[in-house]
């Protein structure tokens, strides 16, 4: 029984440890778990395929073909001769054959074809990683949301103690009958609030892990424990190194491979061809007889037509670059303008984390003043919570103002993509 009890208390210690999440752990864990993660996979069997098909236009070609004919005339020799005679082909006409084609040279196709098709794989690659990459922002929000609620708690903690000395020292002189039992009540009033406030924040803090598990396909009991990250050194003039500008540059190397491929399109095809066959007449098409054949050789062709539109489509290629051009600049100009929004952000949170311990000092100072005015019953229970309250909401606000610069800190590396 004592072994099954140690070992009960074992699996709980281990399970709340298990609970003790880091920021970098919620972000692998989300992206493992999120359904979209699978489209890679998708992505990489769709470019082998692709790429195996276009390669496939290098291995030979091969057809076979049959047919029956009857024909209503047929080529003749007009010789006539005393006993020499030619004897004219039969007018049903008979053969089966194989071609084989192998393409020796195809203008560079497949291999523009080929690279297309990698750059294509790469953008929609890197297309997923934008989608996953959102995901860090929401795990953010949440992240910080719960550190945010575990601060607040603890002040609210900190003022319920303080009410609750208060409120048995009031007790106590009101036994002595040096205090009445209005300013008991009032304190016992607040108390009640206190409780209510832990409550609510108790019920927000389990829905924002209830969202958080979702993200991370665990269940979040109230006693995970989610771990404050450290501060980090911003440098302003790190590079954005964001997914988006991976697909960006994808998507001009489809361009100029497209490009590329333009010029091939036009260019002259060379392959050899052999075809080998069976019927009646063969190659000697005046002897009337069933027999086997085979011809081959190679074979040059060039399409002049591709000409027509190729400096127009080119035209339309060199559009696109300048959009996709535009398109980078924009996002780039839209980051800067967030990093210089969020280094202001930085600023102002430091400036009021420097005034913010002064006024808690000069609070504490104030409501030790009151509490021991009340003790002595120079001031009225609602006099000392006016003060308590207002020492309270220093600390919140210090406290809120702490959590507020760490996460623009990490929202600022997210927005650039260096967050580790």
């Amino acid at each position: 029984m004592k072994s099954f009890v140690l070992l009960l208390a074992f699996s709980a210690i281990a399970s709340v440890h298990a609970q003790e999440l880091t920021l970098q752990q919620c972000y692998e864990l989300a992206r493992q778990n999120y359904p979209m993660v699978r489209q890679k996979g998708l992505i990489a069997k769709s470019k082998e395929f692709t790429i195996a098909n276009a390669q496939s236009g290098f291995l030979p070609q091969v057809s076979v073909n049959a047919q029956a004919t009857y024909q209503s005339e047929v080529t003749r020799v007009p010789i006539e001769a005393p006993g020499f005679s030619i004897q004219p082909l039969s007018k049903d006409q008979y053969k089966i054959y194989a071609d084989i084609n192998q393409t020796i040279y195809d203008g560079g196709t497949a291999k523009k074809q080929n690279a297309i098709t990698e750059s294509n794989a790469q953008a929609e690659d890197q297309k997923l990683e934008v989608e996953l990459y959102k995901i860090k922002e929401r795990i953010h929000q949440l992240f910080f949301g719960v550190l945010l609620i575990d601060e607040q708690r603890t002040q609210v903690d900190l003022v319920r103690k303080d009410l609750q000395a208060s409120l048995e020292r009031m007790e106590s002189a009101i036994r002595n009958g040096v205090a009445f039992r209005t300013n008991a009540d009032i304190l016992e009033a607040e108390l009640l609030k206190t409780e209510q406030r832990m409550i609510e924040l108790r019920a927000n803090r389990q829905a924002f892990l209830d969202m958080l598990g979702l993200f991370i396909n665990q269940s979040l009991s109230e006693q995970a424990r989610l771990q404050r990250p450290v501060e980090v050194t911003i440098d302003v003039n790190a590079p954005v190194v964001r997914p988006e500008l991976n697909v960006f540059s994808y998507q001009s190397q489809i361009l100029a491979a497209q490009h590329q491929l333009l010029t091939s399109r036009v260019s002259p095809r060379v392959g050899f061809f052999l075809q080998g066959g069976y019927g009646r007449p063969g190659l000697n098409v005046l002897k009337n007889e069933f027999e086997t054949y085979y011809i081959g050789g190679l074979r040059f062709s060039w399409n002049l037509g591709g000409f027509y539109n190729t400096n127009r489509d080119k035209q339309l290629l060199d559009v696109n670059v300048q959009s996709v051009g535009l398109q980078r600049e924009t996002f780039l100009f839209n980051t800067r303008l967030a990093t210089r929004q969020q280094d202001h952000e930085m600023s102002k949170l430091t400036d009021l984390l420097a005034v913010d311990q002064k006024l808690i000092d000069l609070r504490t100072r104030i409501k030790n003043t009151a509490k021991a005015q009340l003790d002595n019953g120079v001031i009225t229970a609602n006099d000392y919570l006016r003060e308590l309250n207002a020492e309270d909401q220093a600390r919140q606000n210090q406290s809120l103002h702490r959590i507020q610069l760490l996460m623009t800190q990490y929202t600022y590396q997210i927005t650039t993509g260096n967050e580790k």
